[in-house]
């Protein structure tokens, strides 16, 4: 070619029939080699071409999925036209031979009104339509700079080789095409796993624009999600040129993500200069497209692909999408709600961290001395808050004590024991005897009527200067008197409080001696469990207290969670657990 037009065309002798016989076996023998793998037949293609005639601008346009003609294969075009050029079927010479199925040759295309001038320089084209089972598979196009430089025998010559290769051409289209199936199939089952195991939805929408990159080719994405009060799409992630970008919400209808959310349908722009529902927000993109994510009925966002070619996307491009849009709608949808949750746990365990600082400094301090008396008491939640409480009360010649505990766990138990606290608080400064103070109380719970919901109390006055002690129980586990290292069981009976309208509770009178002490538990301590299940029990808690013979107050209560301690290690606490003691001092 040296010293040659560059696009000058010269055909070799082809008359010869042994010749054409020998093109002929080998374009047979090619297309049986390379039946299954597209990429080698077109090679396969060139060379024998370049046998028959001496090409310069070659190409094999196939059918692209919006109606037009796209180049597969080439030699002689620049790059950036390989990729952008679409040829409408009917319009060109290209496009003449793709609609009529029949060869088309153009000795001077100046003069010819059909052809579509994308290079200056050409003078003469031949285009060949490669037909199988009754349709188009691919045309082959030739170009040159000379006038008349396909005759009548190359053209003929070419149809008999495009007859060789178009059912092999068609078979490795059609293998191709399951091949990207059984891959996107593929794909699509991975992601539905990985999707499953990623909660945070910044995580996931990364990991989301990846996984669209294998599939996909795109040189912008954009996720928005549906605002679950206002006909607005949220933009919540977005990649330009893989660098990470913020863009404004778009309303519903608004636009081409606008219109995907409003008709729920995929929506595909060859080219957004000349839809006039795009909105221009990157200057270099030539093609979008846009698949609603939709979720049990309910819209739940869009995703958003541009590119900066024109026709970037194809139907089977968008097809795809909306294969995986139900995973990624699923996937967002888990994600937004498990951030909910967890926002919402978060705010909850602030709320009970609160109401646990406020309920600490709402029991009194744990140790209270007075003349003659030491008070120690102790409460160990189950949960951050406690459905037990205790409390006492210095009215000068006489101390209050209260031991309580709420039916239920958690929150709503804590909030039934303030109330109640209060209650018994207040009740017993009014001068009334511990039994009248249940009373009292037991009827103005039952007034408020919370249902499922009930308190077992200890109440105890002592008058340190006769000391004296009167008791009364509202359905907790006997107190215990320890007298000379001899523990006894003070038998108080009497119904929770918030059961029963008009209970009556009965009242034990005692006179205590220097060193006796009184120990009051809830149900907690005696029902906690070891690892044989067996229960903590009222024979371990006596024998911890007639080993607490001289031991103080807050040493007694000391000993007994200690011991309770070693007994259910490693065992999960499944109730609240108060202790109060009272011990005379000589």
């Amino acid at each position: 070619m040296a010293g040659q037009d560059p696009l000058s065309a010269t055909a070799p002798a082809v008359d010869d029939q042994a010749a054409k016989i020998e093109i002929l076996l080998e374009a047979s023998e090619a297309a049986a080699s390379h039946t299954l793998d597209f990429a080698a037949l077109m090679d396969a293609l060139a060379k024998l071409v370049r046998k028959i005639v001496d090409y310069e601008m070659y190409s094999v346009l196939v059918p692209a999925e919006n109606g037009a003609l796209r180049i597969a294969h080439s030699d002689g075009y620049p790059d950036d036209l390989v990729r952008s050029l679409r040829i409408p079927v009917g319009e060109g010479l290209t496009g003449k031979a793709a609609s009529s199925l029949a060869t088309v040759r153009s000795d001077d295309v100046r003069r010819d009104p059909c052809y579509l001038g994308a290079v200056e320089s050409v003078r003469s084209e031949l285009s060949v339509p490669l037909v199988a089972r009754g349709r188009l598979v691919a045309v082959l196009d030739l170009q040159s700079a000379c006038p008349n430089a396909f005759d009548a025998r190359v053209s003929d010559l070419l149809e008999l080789v495009a007859s060789r290769f178009s059912l092999a051409i068609d078979v490795a289209q059609l293998y191709r095409t399951l091949q990207r199936q059984n891959s996107i199939l593929s794909t699509l089952r991975r992601i539905a796993q990985e999707f499953s195991h990623i909660l945070r939805l910044g995580d996931l929408l990364q990991e989301i624009s990846t996984v669209v990159r294998t599939l996909i080719r795109y040189d912008v994405l954009a996720i928005y999600l549906k605002d679950p009060q206002l006909p607005v799409l949220r933009h919540y992630f977005g990649v330009k040129f893989e660098e990470r970008v913020r863009w404004t919400d778009i309303e519903v209808g608004r636009g081409l993500v606008g219109t995907a959310a409003a008709t729920r349908e995929a929506v595909l722009v060859d080219d957004t200069s000349l839809d006039p529902r795009y909105i221009a927000s990157t200057p270099e993109i030539r093609s979008e497209v846009a698949v609603p994510l939709i979720l049990k009925n309910e819209l739940v966002g869009v995703l958003d692909l541009e590119s900066a070619r024109k026709s970037g996307f194809s139907r089977q491009d968008a097809d795809t999408l909306l294969l995986l849009a139900p995973q990624i709608a699923a996937a967002v949808e888990n994600a937004r709600l498990y951030e909910e949750v967890s926002r919402s746990e978060a705010r909850l365990e602030q709320d009970l961290a609160a109401a646990r600082a406020l309920q600490r400094h709402m029991l009194p301090h744990g140790i209270l001395s007075a003349p003659g008396t030491e008070i120690a008491a102790r409460n160990a939640p189950v949960a951050v808050v406690s459905g037990d409480f205790y409390d006492y009360y210095d009215r000068g010649h006489l101390i209050g004590i209260l031991n309580g505990d709420v039916s239920g766990k958690g929150a709503a138990a804590a909030l039934y024991a303030a109330l109640a606290s209060g209650l018994l608080r207040t009740a017993a400064r009014s001068g009334l005897t511990p039994a009248e103070t249940f009373a009292q109380v037991n009827d103005s719970l039952l007034d408020r009527k919370i249902e499922a919901r009930f308190l077992a109390a200890h109440l105890f006055q002592w008058t340190p200067s006769t000391r004296r002690l009167v008791l009364a129980g509202a359905g907790m586990p006997f107190p215990h008197l320890c007298r000379n290292g001899r523990v006894r069981e003070i038998r108080l009976e009497g119904l929770p409080l918030g059961l029963f309208r008009s209970a009556q509770y009965d009242e034990v009178s005692l006179e205590l001696q220097p060193g006796d002490f009184v120990v009051s538990v809830s149900d907690g301590i005696g029902e906690s469990a070891n690892h044989g299940n067996e229960p903590y029990g009222d024979e371990r808690l006596r024998r911890v207290l007639e080993a607490c013979r001289d031991a103080s107050a807050a040493a007694i209560l000391e000993r007994v969670f200690d011991d309770l301690e070693r007994f259910s290690a490693g065992c999960a606490q499944v109730d609240d657990r108060t202790a109060v003691v009272l011990r005379v001092t000589p």
